[in-house]
């Protein structure tokens, strides 16, 4: 076997602007993928049905389709009912921060649910509004109680970033494949873009990791 590593510092620059890509992609998920399970969730948790039943509908359709399906009909079947056509990058972030907020909005809802009845009741016997209550008793506290299990969704979202080279996009995956074509070193290139993703992911996990040690609340 004749192997030439020579390759993958030759094409080391595309790999790295691949490699930013990715995680530009997964910090943009994030950015609308938090915010949106937080509505979500506040929506799950309302005593308005309609909008319960919305967010339901919402979170299971969204949670329960693969990943990779619901890339795919982002891609070529929106443009097709919408008539709307979105660069690559985009499609790939409107079905990530899809099915991340379904997560999210989980994540979160359980997070609420999680704080003691009797705490919001003392808020409001002591004259607070309901939105008061929430706003500095409830979710400061939820927000403690999902911060380990959103660190290990972003260590998650990270890779199935890679999902999104199906559909064009030029992130670290899709990079390497397209290398890979064109050199016809197979074992090089994608030994190089599985050692990128660990040099990257791993540090990521051990933060997770110490989050859970840190501020994991333990009942």
């Amino acid at each position: 076997m004749n192997l030439d590593w020579s390759v993958v510092w030759q094409f080391s620059g595309t790999l790295a602007k691949g490699a930013g890509i990715t995680i530009l992609l997964t910090i943009a998920t994030m950015a609308v993928a938090v915010p949106g399970g937080i509505v979500l969730a506040l929506m799950r948790l309302s005593p308005n049905r309609v909008l319960n039943w919305m967010a339901l509908c919402f979170v299971e359709f969204f949670r329960n389709i693969p990943l990779i399906l619901l890339v795919y009909w982002s891609f070529y079947v929106l443009p097709v009912l919408s008539g709307l056509t979105l660069p690559p990058f985009t499609t790939g972030l409107v079905a990530l921060a899809l099915n991340v907020s379904a997560y999210n909005s989980e994540t979160f809802r359980a997070g609420i649910n999680s704080i003691r009845k009797g705490q919001s009741e003392a808020g409001l016997a002591l004259g607070m509004s309901h939105i008061e209550v929430m706003r500095k008793i409830v979710l400061p506290q939820a927000a403690r109680r999902v911060l380990p299990v959103l660190a290990s969704t972003w260590v998650s979202l990270f890779k199935d970033t890679s999902l999104v080279s199906v559909i064009a996009v030029g992130e670290l995956a899709h990079t390497a494949l397209e290398i890979r074509s064109q050199t016809f070193r197979i074992l090089e290139i994608l030994t190089a873009m599985a050692v990128i993703y660990w040099v990257l992911g791993y540090p990521q996990a051990k933060l997770a990791d110490w989050i859970y040690r840190k501020w994991g609340v333990k009942e």
